[in-house]
């Protein structure tokens, strides 16, 4: 979880009183947060000669964008203690009309999505701009996942005049001078230049190999920024700017409107009308939409009273719900339709909230975490009990390691030509599930086999002595379109010997165990029962022509339950080319069957 330090004198100044450590440690843990470190008595660095003045380290939740600076924490812990009501964040056109960002067509094909803002008449502080500008980067860090989702530039607007447009050009056609910079790159020239850089090397990765750069321009085509890299020089914040330009350009639209909308709600409080926010118009010339940014307004939602007593083993009416939601800095009301509902504006600042039992919780938060009543869950208790197909896996594992075998636990990612080019199998494009975008060679499909992991684990530990017996009982995936996820998993059993001869007898002997196990009985293909049970199992294998396995020492194997066949595996001696793949000298013998038929 994210740790925020704040200035404690100036958080006590705010809360309208001095804490002891203690005090705010218990106030923080009723509001469902954590005192981590308080460093009054802990050596402080100094910078410019000057003791960094006490810090408050306080641990928040992953998901509460709007405790991310001192401003969010500040707001929230003194609505929670009654000293203030929650803001009214209002919109406000300006006379002469809006700032336009007017959105190019190129830009969909790296960067399509952009958002701004204008705090107007701000007034900035050594403290708040820090805030500012620390904001900016928590939210870089937690929610744009190190900008690779969003990215935010601020501007100072009186430098720069609009329209300004959102464009997606060649790095050779970009020229300006970075941020701290005083010489003019090209976006080559900038990647070479800040390839080694501390903070900003990290981030080069997101768009230096596209043809085309994000860049946003004003009017007089002055470079404000290059997305998600870095703002130009030209138009820097400061604490002298007093209007600031907020743009956001992003991946997910979404996650566009919720960064754009704790910008604003945060710092707009500074503003000379406090909470008042210029709305900027957002204008995409490849599908003609216009929309105007950021919304704030709240959202609407419904919560239900008995839901929230019983989680929360309460017995509150309506109304007492809504005094408690009001100090988590909720609007809410009984219904007027419906006496176990309850009417609950959700406001701009609160994205983490999804469904009534997040409401429920922050009921709990009000009320008291330590005044909830205590009680043993006799209505609830339960026997757990495993699936029947971890059930099934687990009995499996017993039966093979008492044959001797060994249990390995590779990876479930592996590389495509892993998956199928080195097992002599074509990929038809419609069975494994690829990753977007991997991050090395060896991630890029979910295996559709479990041998490839036990072929690169005999790899691996081949110095070892021989023969190498070795078994894993996972899931594999494939592409499923009829399913709403569009995959589904296939929990299979495999096994492999690896040795001087090919083993391709015990291997044998491992299958005619496993089914045993089962309760599968052999049949030549032409035998079965003239009126098999429902759930009565029987198997019998057939040759094989596979690439995978040597010509002639291969199987297939059936199973007929209850009259149905299902073929669910494969077992054989290993192609030459196979073992050549993955560097192995003695013959391989493999084993592997979907064991979900057997359910």
């Amino acid at each position: 979880m994210p740790t925020i330090s704040v200035d404690k004198a100036a958080l006590f100044k705010e809360l309208g009183r001095e804490y002891t450590t203690e005090e705010f440690d218990e106030l923080c843990f009723e509001f469902g947060i954590e005192l981590d470190e308080d460093t009054t008595d802990s050596d402080r660095p100094i910078v410019d000669g000057v003791q960094e003045p006490p810090q408050l380290k306080i641990e928040i939740p992953a998901n509460r964008y709007d405790l991310l600076c001192f401003e969010g924490i500040a707001r929230m812990l003194n609505i929670f203690l009654g000293r203030q009501s929650l803001p009214e964040y209002k919109l406000s056109e300006p006379a002469n009309g809006l700032q336009e960002i007017i959105v190019k067509e190129d830009t969909t094909k790296i960067r399509p999505y952009v958002s701004g803002a204008i705090l107007r008449n701000v007034k900035f502080d050594p403290a708040r701009y820090d805030s500012f500008i620390s904001l900016q980067d928590k939210l870089h860090q937690n929610l744009a996942r190190q900008r690779t989702l969003v990215s935010i530039g601020t501007h100072d607007l009186d430098t720069i005049k609009g329209p300004f447009t959102y464009e997606a050009l060649p790095p050779k056609d970009i020229k300006f001078i970075p941020l701290k910079q005083t010489q003019e790159m090209n976006g080559e020239e900038l990647m070479t230049f800040y390839e080694k850089h501390q903070q900003l090397g990290k981030y080069l990765h997101i768009i230096r190999d596209s043809p085309v750069y994000p860049v946003i321009y004003d009017s007089n085509r002055t470079v404000c920024s290059l997305p998600p890299i870095i703002n130009g020089e030209h138009s820097k914040i400061s604490m002298e700017t007093t209007n600031v330009l907020i743009e956001i350009t992003a991946l997910d639209r979404t996650k566009l409107e919720i960064v754009n909308r704790m910008m604003v709600t945060m710092f707009s409080q500074y503003t000379s009308e406090p909470f008042t926010i210029e709305p900027v118009k957002i204008v995409s010339e490849h599908n003609n939409e216009t929309r105007i940014t950021p919304d704030i307004e709240s959202r609407t939602t419904q919560a239900e009273v008995s839901y929230i007593n019983q989680c929360c083993g309460l017995d509150l009416s309506a109304a007492d719900i809504s005094v408690y939601l009001k100090k988590m800095a909720y609007n809410a009301k009984p219904s007027a339709n419906n006496p176990d509902i309850i009417d609950v504006e959700i406001p701009p600042t609160r994205a983490d909230v999804l469904h009534q039992c997040d409401i429920m919780e922050d009921v709990a938060i009000a009320y008291g975490f330590n005044s909830l009543p205590r009680s043993f869950p006799s209505k609830s208790g339960t026997i757990a009990q495993p699936l029947p197909i971890n059930k099934l896996s687990d009995i499996i594992r017993v039966e093979t390691a008492m044959a001797g075998w060994s249990e390995v636990l590779p990876l479930i990612l592996c590389s495509h030509d892993e998956n199928f080019g080195w097992l002599n199998r074509k990929d038809d494009g419609n069975t494994a599930v690829r990753l977007a975008n991997p991050k090395t060679i060896e991630f890029q499909v979910v295996r559709t086999s479990l041998l490839p992991g036990l072929l690169k684990t005999i790899r691996e530990n081949k110095s070892h002595t021989v023969p190498m017996k070795i078994f894993e009982v996972s899931d594999v995936a494939f592409k499923d379109l009829a399913l709403e996820r569009k995959s589904r998993n296939e929990r299979h059993f495999a096994a492999a010997w690896y040795g001087k001869n090919s083993g391709f007898e015990v291997v044998h002997g491992l299958l005619d165990r496993v089914m045993a196990m089962l309760k599968s009985a052999f049949i030549t293909a032409e035998e079965g029962l003239d009126n098999p049970a429902a759930g009565e199992s029987q198997y019998f294998i057939k040759e094989l022509d596979d690439p995978t396995y040597f010509p002639g020492h291969s199987a297939s194997i059936h199973v007929r339950i209850g009259g149905k066949e299902h073929v669910v595996g494969s077992f054989g001696i290993l192609h030459p080319t196979v073992l050549e793949k993955y560097e192995l000298k003695y013959p391989v013998s493999t084993l592997e069957i979907n064991i979900e038929p057997f359910l």
